[in-house]
């Protein structure tokens, strides 16, 4: 190519860069328009394919792929105050995110729990997965994005078998922790039960570093715990009940047939309350809350 060529695809490529970033300046405004129905939401990522994002880029892969990032957790957030919150454009973000840089960790780390979640995310656990499967393509022996696949498997779809395998998988990428072994042999033998969980959580809370996800662990763990408090004091509350024909009136009744030692608190610090059922409950002044099942039944997830 001549130099007057050369010279006239630099100017060309140089004034286009201008045109597109007005473009994603355009868009990222309508995203912000807080006034729009979900219908007109849909509407307004105009540019939601990420081959043709790729190839409007000219090489500024990685940039476009931050400046999607940001809005998709500029997006998230400023839609939770939202009553009856959806995310309809969650998916396409972190879909336009990944394949503008697929090495973009963060992206499918945090994506996958904003897509995952039931009560302050998408509530699509197969999108989750679908995202985290991308990553572990994309990025072969990071353990990390084996055990957040595991955790979805565990958690929102209650797949302990696809959990193990992913599991089993991280540990034995070349830096993949003991842990995961062991985290995989323990589904295997023991499936959703409550120690499981409690041990995946504190897993959760451990290797990440990111305040809101350990306090998210936090909390769930809190509620565990409190799960399996009330399991054990609802066994006792049966025992009394076939010793002496009817539920304890009180703890203390409970204290005087040595059933219970001392008054039972949960992990904030407030007392355990007894039902006349015999079932005990979280004392309504604690912060405590015991994880519920999804708002709906999990999606297949994508394999």
């Amino acid at each position: 190519m001549s130099n007057a060529g050369q010279k006239r695809s630099l100017w060309l490529a140089l004034a286009a860069i201008p045109l597109l970033f007005a473009a994603l300046f355009f868009l990222q405004a309508r995203i912000d328009a807080r006034t729009r129905t979900e219908a007109q939401a849909k509407e307004e990522l105009l540019l939601r394919s990420p081959a043709a994002i790729e190839k409007m880029s000219l090489g500024y892969n990685s940039l476009l792929a931050d400046i999607y990032w940001t809005r998709a957790v500029q997006y998230y957030g400023g839609k939770l105050a939202d009553e009856n919150v959806h995310f309809p454009l969650l998916w396409p973000l972190l879909d336009i995110s990944t394949t503008l840089d697929p090495k973009l960790l963060a992206a499918y780390h945090f994506g996958a729990m904003f897509l995952s979640e039931p009560r302050v995310g998408a509530n699509r656990p197969d999108l989750a997965v679908k995202l985290i499967k991308r990553g572990i393509a994309a990025n072969p022996g990071n353990w990390r994005l084996d055990a957040d696949l595991g955790f979805l498997y565990y958690w929102y779809l209650r797949d302990y078998g696809d959990a193990a395998a992913a599991y089993l998988a991280g540990s034995n990428t070349p830096q993949g922790p003991a842990w995961m072994k062991f985290m995989a042999a323990r589904l295997d033998q023991k499936g959703g039960s409550l120690e499981t969980s409690r041990m995946i959580w504190t897993q959760v809370y451990e290797s990440n570093s990111d305040p809101k996800i350990r306090k998210l662990a936090l909390n769930t763990l809190k509620g565990l715990k409190a799960e399996q408090d009330e399991r054990e004091l609802d066994t006792a509350a049966s025992e009394y009940r076939q010793r002496f024909g009817h539920y304890p009136a009180s703890v203390a009744e409970m204290r005087g047939a040595a059933l219970l030692h001392g008054v039972p608190v949960d992990p904030d610090g407030y007392p355990y309350v007894l039902g006349p059922d015999g079932q005990f409950e979280l004392n309504p002044h604690s912060s405590v809350a015991i994880p519920q099942e999804p708002k709906t039944p999990p999606r297949p997830a994508a394999k």
